[in-house]
């Protein structure tokens, strides 16, 4: 079954969307309801300690998956599909470019659910993810 969603469309969102521009994330892969951000490591993201913050990973997986929703269910105009909770455990701290895999366990009707997880180059795990998506009813 081909994707609701291309790369170029994919990397469109990338460089058009500000609230995700300032943090210089790259598609790495994709596939139908499953989507990899690579998180490029920068001084900037740095808290104490020397590792990445924690919001710069609730960024990334809150972006890898949606993605991975939109390469399920497409993107049309004025779509309105917003997250609607977003957790997240902090299990380590990364120090270098980091991986971001999300994947989409269920796509309902009005709820999407997906999970995701940040991995240091090694493969370390350093956060796990869990994510409510929100589809508006339409009243057409």
């Amino acid at each position: 079954m081909p994707l609701a969603v291309t790369e170029q469309e994919l990397q469109q969102l990338l460089s058009e969307s500000e609230f995700i521009k300032m943090y210089g994330f790259e598609l790495y892969s994709f596939e139908e309801g499953k989507c990899t951000i690579k998180i490029p490591f920068r001084r900037e993201f740095e808290r104490p300690g020397g590792v990445v913050n924690g919001p710069v990973y609730m960024a990334a997986a809150d972006l890898a998956i949606w993605f991975a929703l939109i390469t399920g269910i497409g993107r049309q105009e004025g779509d309105m599909t917003v997250t609607n909770e977003l957790n997240t455990a902090f299990l380590g701290g990364g120090r270098t470019d980091i991986l971001c895999k999300a994947e989409i366990l269920k796509f309902g009707r009005r709820l999407i659910y997906g999970t995701a997880e940040c991995l240091d180059q090694q493969g370390k795990r350093l956060t796990h993810h869990t994510a409510t998506y929100i589809r508006p009813v339409s009243y057409n």
